[in-house]
């Protein structure tokens, strides 16, 4: 995307062009003034009892990333401030695939959906919002030894692998949150969207990579508890930005449990409240469980299984050989032999690589059919290829125009004439180069050339397997679309409502004092009887002029509205309350 189209900063020029195809605008005057009014009646509430039960980080946080009660935060006002704790926060596009929301915390950036949640859905919404990730996230990373966490969770997140099915879930509980925010969605059309993800989660099959790595970030980033079973405080952002669950969760409704590595195998219903919670003793626990389950991952066990788990999820991803080789493509079969992988084949563009950089001639216009290789030891020989002296090497006749039969353990066979070898920096051959080479198992051609020629993998082992290319430059990531423009580009001007909205805030931040509040609640009264945020902000207005008729009207008339709609009884009274409390400061 054009970097003009957002205001970018020393963190956010580091990073990479499939990163920043997510970033948008934020377009801060499509903000409406009940979306205002939305912001401040969460942030009034959440302040108010997350105090009292949040970290002590959240209140630090808040002030430390200068997000204001009363104004929805600004994204260049924010990253002004935010450089400070060496992060930074850009506006996306809501929902965006995991491995990416979390290789941009890699790169410390906080990914923040710049919409907000209608007023129907106030207390909670399954879609990202700016009050989840600006007043749930942001606060908390203002803790270093957090903020360390949440950048090592990101470097190992984008790199579990995933599966074909987590795609569908993705793109299950995306739709979900694009419907139910949008106005005037059917009731059933929301429903059938919501069994749809319960009937994809209850059928799952095999948990990937990624489903677990998704459940440690659910019961951490999100959801999370930390202190003491008996005295647990709120730290996760999906408490934080909610004003019901934040309050559920703290009730023996729900059950407490000490945080650990198990965690990664309790799963979650983003559209149910959760049954438990887990509480982690301080952040630096975090990452040691952290480590530990990055312990069972392909990145660090490699291996057939690590090799399966790439072939099975059918996306781009990288093995890496014992000589520090890294061949990134779509791994598509192998070949093993007494429970190791002795052959590999990938299908479509493919790349090698040392330490995260593309081997020079070996891009995918080199691959652009795929690239298979065997990998082990040659028959009846101890010592690995790899660790084979110039001497060794010359000694078996794998050496610069030769004619070979090299006979793998396991059936492999490649013979050809060797044209030359390309070596490591610390001097070990990871590639040697064939011409008209053919490769076997067990008399079965695997592959052959005429012409072109052959590049063969060195390595003993598969050390490492993960998700996405080891040198991102080497394939065109940029496959995602920006939706067109925010949904409220569609309005023009204000609604009669929404004007109302704005004369009374106009008139709190002291722009417009010649209104008649009266006045204003008696159309509302009238024209929207169902509307109950408008009247708490002029009730809050009312009371702190000492005003004693126009308060009681008010709630005479909000009590109207909760005998009609049950459901916003605590909302209300919560409203009424942070007012008189406000009156009395």
């Amino acid at each position: 995307m054009n970097t003009s189209e957002y205001e970018s900063n020393p963190i956010l020029d580091k990073l990479p062009k499939h990163l920043r195809q997510y970033i948008k605008p934020q377009n801060y005057e499509d903000y409406t003034p009940i979306n205002q009014a939305v912001w401040r009646y969460v942030m009034r509430k959440n302040v108010d009892y997350l105090s009292k039960v949040a970290h002590k980080s959240y209140s630090e946080g808040l002030r430390k990333t200068g997000i204001s009660i009363e104004n929805i935060p600004n994204m260049y006002g924010m990253n002004r401030i935010l450089k400070d704790l060496g992060w930074a926060a850009v506006a996306v596009d809501g929902f965006i695939p995991p491995a990416a929301f979390m290789e941009f915390q890699a790169y410390n950036v906080l990914v923040i959906a710049s919409d907000i949640r209608q007023l129907e859905n106030i207390a909670y919404t399954p879609a990202p919002d700016i009050i989840h990730e600006g007043a749930g996230h942001a606060p908390i990373i203002a803790n270093p030894e957090y903020a360390a966490y949440l950048r090592r969770f990101g470097e190992i997140g984008c790199k579990a692998i995933s599966s074909a099915k987590d795609f569908e879930l993705y793109e299950a509980v995306r739709h979900l949150s694009i419907i139910k925010e949008a106005k005037g969605t059917p009731i059933e059309e929301i429903e059938k969207s919501e069994k749809h993800i319960e009937f994809l989660q209850d059928n799952m099959g095999n948990p990937s990579e990624m489903a677990f790595i998704r459940n440690l970030h659910w019961w951490t980033v999100e959801y999370g508890l930390i202190g003491t079973l008996e005295d647990p405080k709120i730290y996760g952002a999906g408490l934080l930005s909610s004003i019901g669950e934040s309050q559920w969760c703290m009730t023996d409704n729900v059950k407490k449990l000490p945080y650990s590595i198990e965690a990664a195998k309790t799963s979650f219903d983003i559209t149910k409240k959760q049954p438990q919670l887990f509480v982690t003793p301080d952040f630096a626990f975090l990452s040691q469980v952290l480590e530990d389950f990055a312990n069972t991952m392909a990145l660090r066990r490699g291996g057939l299984s690590g090799l399966q788990k790439l072939i099975d999820s059918k996306e781009l991803g990288t093995i890496e050989l014992t000589t520090g080789l890294q061949v990134s493509g779509n791994f598509e079969s192998l070949i093993s032999h007494e429970g190791k992988p002795i052959y590999f084949q990938t299908k479509g563009k493919s790349a090698l690589a040392y330490r995260e950089k593309e081997l020079v001639g070996q891009d995918v216009n080199q691959h652009e059919t795929g690239f298979g290789s065997p990998i082990g030891r040659l028959k009846g020989i101890n010592i690995p290829i790899e660790d084979m002296s110039p001497r060794d090497l010359k000694a078996y006749k794998i050496y610069e125009g030769e004619i070979v039969s090299l006979d793998f353990t396991g059936g492999i066979n490649v013979t050809g004439k060797i044209i030359t070898g390309t070596r490591n920096l610390q001097g070990r051959i990871i590639l040697i180069t064939f011409e008209n080479c053919k490769v076997t198992h067990k008399g079965i051609t695997l592959f052959e050339s005429n012409e072109e020629l052959y590049n063969m993998a060195i390595g003993e082992e598969i050390v490492s397997a993960y998700h996405g290319p080891a040198d991102l430059k080497s394939f065109d990531l940029l496959d995602h679309s920006l939706s067109t423009g925010s949904k409220k580009n569609d309005q023009v001007g204000l609604s009669e409502l929404e004007s109302y909205y704005k004369l009374i805030r106009d008139f709190r931040e002291g722009n417009n004092t010649i209104i008649s509040r009266t006045k204003v609640f008696e159309v509302i009264q009238e024209k929207y009887p169902k509307d109950w945020l408008l009247p708490i902000e002029i009730y809050e207005l009312a009371i702190l002029s000492n005003e004693k008729i126009l308060p009681e009207k008010i709630k005479a008339h909000l009590e109207n509205i909760k005998r009609d709609q049950p459901n916003l009884g605590q909302l209300i009274d919560d409203g009424l309350e942070l007012a008189a409390i406000k009156s009395k400061v």
